[in-house]
């Protein structure tokens, strides 16, 4: 019985993600957090929240926040903006890596650590 690894596990804090659905299609941005399938990323879904005067903010008013985004929503960018389809592979160590084609050859992302 083979491993399977989940979605959420290609995706990790500082990568670079495109969206590919929703109302921010095309947009690009940077991981800031992963919380099971939900992922922060810098630009991205943001929503306004307002915010009541308190002895630490005194003038309160409306704050603006990334809200997660649901990863089948989102791709990796690799080599500038270009969104690619991460596969896995396991070289001749045993050891499982990410790989992605660009001109028919396969290029190495990352390896992925056992857990």
């Amino acid at each position: 019985m083979t491993s399977q690894i989940n979605k959420s596990k290609k995706i990790r804090k500082g990568d670079k993600v495109v969206a590919i659905a929703g109302n921010y299609r095309g947009q690009t941005g940077t991981v800031l957090s992963c919380r099971g399938d939900k992922v922060v990323v810098q630009g991205l879904n943001i929503r306004k929240k307002h915010v009541k005067p308190t002895q630490q903010n005194q003038r309160g008013g409306i704050l603006e926040l990334e809200k997660p985004i649901h990863i089948s929503n989102l791709k990796v960018c690799v080599e500038g903006d270009t969104p690619v389809k991460l596969k896995i592979r396991t070289n001749k160590e045993g050891e499982r890596q990410l790989v992605y084609r660009i001109d028919g050859k396969e290029v190495l992302h990352r390896s992925i650590k056992k857990s």
